[in-house]
């Protein structure tokens, strides 16, 4: 025969705490009594009136002078005020006081809340007392037939949240009528994971085992919910809330015995059960001791531990860690960043990690640092960039004697001047304020010394980029380039990684006298190759597009005896050139620029002037064109 026992059998975190919590306050000293039964579980509490903490079952019973211990299903709002100058031991679970939250954040914002959940669950009445006129519903038959129940209900506000306990598949379906039915729907899914676990594994156990052992207090609801949920899969299940009640010989029948227990069923319970079946030598697949283990071990300094926010106060953030010890982040170990804010980056309720930095047994507290283990992991992480060569961002914080000093993920990063990528002479200070890309070069822990190169990054980026695009070039082929620099005979363009060199005659179809009359630094520029030598590394482009034709596009608009604005580009001593379109000229004879006689064309125009003339030829196979200013001046005469 063999027993297995369930690894989330019972206690979950939040009952796990509330214990933990009435025990301290019992040892306090102080008289204590708790505001009803603190779990569901006689035996827990009954342990716990011999330790000396009292059980009342309204506030008006609470004696005088007496600290208070809120149940972990948690009360309503009205309680608290009542309980008014009283000390108050809340063990609310965490995640019960974020729905307590979302309850009452939903009241001051005009949304009706929803509770998905048992009406007279004592969690589910806490939460309902946070907010105004809450509806509470068991099934998604309810939900349904309460939007229905009235016009306009679709458009109506509501925040719908669910019993930490309450059963997935119906709150799956009050998901889905709410999406559909609501317009104007807030849906918190606020069932805990540990207890779907729990159901979950109770559920596998029970379809392969021969007999169910479920253990906790009969008015548990969610052990009640555990043994029908074994009962399903199993046709032999017990329910018992402590060993004496164990049916040996029911159990000794079955080949293989599995075993689970309710959230509020204590870990001395569970374990006497276990014992009993080890004295009947069943074979245990699962020991106590390996269960237990997460909640008796020893904190060490140095070790990371993982736990759930309890309480924010002004001046730490409370941590359940599962253990008897309490976790404590004092605001300072939070994070190295004086402007974060702790309650921007976490909430009650939520997993954080840490760094065990000191263990008080007695007063059973455990100081944590989150900064020191983010720290560590910084350092880690930076190390194996260093190793892989991968490539990090950080921000330039300071420029230092001989470089500057970047912060990466809270590491001093020193990057020299020669690896900063600036040209020689070039102020660092630019740099400060700025979020680069370096790779790591030298990195010694012990010393705390860590050397990057923002270099090295953008000479492998450039040598990627030139080696793509030598791989790709091609005569004709277009590429988007910025102007480097002007030379007297031309300009020198990027074209991703790679210099090319357009001609002053291939900046623009027009003349021009220097290539600052076309372009400057810095501007976007297409270019197109002309042509390349791959062994030499040169590039020729031209900013003309090959697919225009300057004289198609002249003798498309233009024709004999038509009048054009032309531009004087050139003085000869037979007459004068013309730019009628870029990239077409026209000749002005010497006869043909007045009507009367002119012995040199400088002594009547400039070059760079402007001015109208007749085409009075054009010989489209020769490409040449011929302009008359005498013509539009006889013209004009005789008008």
């Amino acid at each position: 025969m063999s027993v297995t026992l369930g690894k989330y059998a019972g206690f979950c975190g939040g009952v796990k705490r509330a214990v933990i919590l009435c025990e301290r306050a019992a040892q306090s000293g102080r008289p204590s009594v708790m505001l009803g039964p603190i779990i569901h579980n006689d035996l827990v509490v009954e342990k716990l009136r011999e330790q000396g903490v009292g059980c009342v079952h309204s506030t008006e019973e609470v004696p005088e002078g007496a600290d208070v211990i809120i149940r972990s299903h948690g009360e309503s709002r009205a309680v608290y005020e009542a309980l008014e100058g009283h000390t108050v031991v809340d063990t609310t679970c965490p995640k019960v006081a974020k729905i307590h939250a979302l309850a009452q954040e939903a009241d001051r914002l005009g949304r009706q809340v929803l509770i998905i959940g048992r009406r007279n669950h004592p969690e589910v009445t806490a939460t309902a007392g946070w907010c105004q006129n809450a509806v509470i519903l068991e099934t998604a038959e309810e939900l349904e037939n309460w939007l229905l129940s009235e016009q306009n209900r679709r458009d109506l506000p509501i925040r719908m949240v669910s019993q930490t306990t309450a059963n997935k598949e119906v709150w799956k379906k009050c998901v889905e009528i709410a999406k559909k039915g609501c317009t104007n729907a807030e849906i918190f899914d606020t069932i805990c994971d540990a207890t779907y676990n729990r159901q979950s594994e109770a559920e596998f156990l029970a379809e392969h085992c021969d007999v169910m052992v479920v253990i906790g207090d009969h008015k548990s609801s969610n052990t009640r919910h555990l043994a029908e949920l074994c009962e399903q899969h199993c046709s032999h299940v017990f329910w018992i809330e402590q060993a004496s009640e164990l049916p040996l010989n029911a159990v000794r029948s079955g080949a293989s015995v599995g075993i689970t227990a309710g959230a509020s069923t204590p870990g001395w319970i569970i374990k006497e059960v276990v014992n009993t079946m080890s004295e009947e030598k069943m074979e245990i697949e699962e020991s106590f001791a390996e269960m237990l283990e997460a909640s008796i071990k020893t904190l060490h300094t140095g070790e990371k531990v993982t736990g759930t926010v309890v309480n924010i106060t002004p001046t730490e953030i409370q941590v359940e860690l599962g253990t008897k010890h309490t976790g404590s982040i004092p605001l300072s170990e939070f994070s190295d960043d004086p402007s974060v804010k702790v309650e921007d980056v976490v909430k009650v309720g939520d997993d954080i990690e840490a760094q065990v930095m000191r263990v008080n047994d007695q007063d059973g507290i455990v100081t944590l640092s989150k900064k020191r283990l983010d720290a560590n992991r910084n350092w880690e992480a930076v190390e194996e960039a260093k190793e892989s060569g991968e490539i990090l961002e950080g921000l330039i914080r300071e420029e230092n004697k001989g470089g500057v000093v970047a912060n990466i993920k809270g590491v001093r990063v020193f990057i020299p001047a020669s690896q900063t990528g600036l040209r020689r002479g070039e102020p660092m200070t630019s740099l400060v304020g700025t979020t680069v890309r370096m790779k790591i070069i030298e990195f010694n822990r012990q010393r705390r010394r860590v050397v990057g190169s923002i270099r090295a990054v953008s000479d492998a980026e450039r040598k990627a980029r030139e080696a793509e695009v030598w791989a790709n070039i091609e005569k004709g082929k277009k590429y988007d380039g910025v102007v480097k620099s002007l030379t007297a005979f031309g300009a020198f363009v990027d074209i991703g990684g790679v210099d090319g060199m357009v001609h002053i005659t291939e900046l623009s179809w027009s003349r021009l006298d220097k290539p600052a009359d076309a372009v400057k630094v810095g501007d976007q520029v297409e270019v197109y190759v002309i042509d390349f030598d791959a062994d030499r590394r040169r590039i020729s482009l031209s900013m003309k597009d090959p697919s225009f034709s300057p004289w198609d596009y002249f003798v498309s608009h233009y024709d004999v005896g038509d009048v054009a604005t032309v531009k004087v580009v050139k003085l000869m001593s037979f007459g004068a050139f013309a730019e009628i379109t870029p990239g077409v000229d026209g000749l002005i004879h010497i006869s043909q620029i007045a009507d009367r006689h002119v012995e040199k064309p400088g002594d009547e125009l400039t070059e760079g002037e402007t001015i109208d003339v007749k085409i009075t030829h054009i010989d489209d196979e020769k490409r040449k064109v011929s302009l008359s200013r005498r013509a539009l001046l006889r013209d004009m005469d005789e008008e």
